[in-house]
């Protein structure tokens, strides 16, 4: 049966995801330090083996083998060290960070721990008193005993070790778990909201939504389960930071993809996408298979595709369009649900005049001009809308009147 100690173990290692190898190393790492400040000298690489199914320990001080070197120059090391020490703790007394020049012996210092580093090595004539046939290079691990007991302030030292490696190790878990999860859609739950950022949980962790990514339309209740797309994975000085977004275009490629199998499987494909958050966005799709329709397809049976995706986004408005390679059917296309009449290109600078039917014009405008303006935005060209049968200087003449008579 296992002990009481191995058991904790393996609960950490549930409870944080954690290998237990790892969970043992960090046990190791901090017993080693709990030596070092009750029992360990300044020149001890003390490592420890602990055996959980006893609760042993077994220290050892490791070093590896190198060449001899001559009195003079291991009194130089050691004065050099002595030296480095002082300078540090007089500048830790002043308050200011030592440069590497505060020591007489920075030139050559880093030459001779090159050669030989007093906690690191060992000398092969000592080696060789220890074990005869010591060789240069190896790795030499000399028991020490462990005098007695460990103090208060050792197992304070082992406890805020073990309780930093294991931060450290569920933190790169973390990292390495959502990275791979990077531009993809994720669920997560309203925490809370600190200013004008939303906390959400998104399972091992807590994600940011700031107020950029947010859509200006939408409430975010506490307990609120919603769909996000991770758009930032980074490390941080406290860890992972998660970036999330219901914002970005992004979001509404993913959720086409999601909810669409067609798109989700490559066989329709977007082409082209233009989001004002809240409000409206058109998508722009094209397929190689004459036997679908594309924007059939995304609308679904009743509407029931679209009608899921335009729910999950707040009841923000929706265009799909048909993408064409031909500049002036794509602009045609892209003015939707305004009829199109004719269509002039200008390609020099990119922009186009486009012509409609006096009942069309106000509806190929848009309210606040939202509808050109997602529509060249999608495009890339530069639109301008005239009504049938006046020209756009007509236009510009009839504003310039009605200013002079104001």
């Amino acid at each position: 049966m296992s002990s009481a100690i191995e058991q904790a173990i393996r609960q950490i290692c549930e409870e944080k995801g954690l290998a237990y190898e790892s969970v043992l190393e960090t046990i190791q790492i901090a017993l080693a330090a709990a030596y070092r400040k009750d029992f360990g000298e300044k020149n001890q690489n003390a490592e420890v083996v602990f055996d959980p199914e006893s609760g042993e320990i077994k220290v050892f001080d490791v070093k590896t083998v190198v060449e001899d070197i001559s009195e003079e120059e291991l009194e130089a090391i050691k004065q050099a060290d002595l030296e480095r020490r002082e300078a540090a703790k007089a500048a830790r007394d002043a308050g200011i960070k030592p440069s590497a020049e505060a020591s007489p012996a920075a030139a050559t210092e880093g030459e001779e721990e090159e050669r030989f580093n007093p906690k690191m090595d060992i000398m092969i004539s000592e080696a060789k008193k220890l074990k005869p046939d010591a060789e240069l290079g190896d790795v030499m691990r000399i028991g020490l005993s462990v005098p007695g007991e460990f103090g208060r302030m050792a197992a304070q030292t082992a406890k805020q070790v073990i309780t930093q490696k294991l931060r450290e190790a569920e933190r790169e878990i973390v990292y390495a778990e959502f990275k791979g999860q990077e531009g993809q859609i994720v669920m997560g739950s309203i925490q809370r909201k600190e200013g004008r950022v939303v906390l959400v949980d998104i399972g091992r962790t807590t994600a940011v939504v700031r107020a950029e990514d947010q859509i200006p339309t939408e409430r975010y209740n506490a307990g609120e389960r919603m769909k996000f797309l991770l758009r930032e994975v980074a490390i941080g000085p406290r860890g992972p930071e998660l970036v999330l977004s219901r914002s970005s275009e992004d979001f509404v490629r993913r959720l086409f993809e999601t909810e669409i199998p067609e798109i989700g499987e490559g066989v329709v494909s977007i082409n082209g996408l233009a989001r004002e958050a809240g409000s409206r966005s058109k998508v722009a799709v094209a397929t190689d298979d004459n036997q679908i329709d594309p924007i059939g397809a995304c609308i679904g049976q009743r509407g029931t595709r679209i009608q899921t995706i335009i729910s999950e986004i707040g009841g923000e408005k929706i265009d799909i369009v048909e993408w064409s390679d031909d500049p002036a059917s794509y602009i045609a296309h892209a003015l939707s649900p305004a009829k199109v009449v004719k269509t002039e290109l200008k390609e020099a600078d990119k922009s186009a005049v486009v012509t409609v039917g006096p009942d069309q014009l106000s509806l190929a405008i848009g309210r606040g001009g939202q509808n050109v303006r997602l529509a060249a935005k999608l495009t890339g060209w530069k639109i301008n809308v005239q009504e049938e049968g006046k020209s756009l200087e007509e236009k510009e003449e009839v504003k310039e009147e009605v200013k002079s008579n104001e």
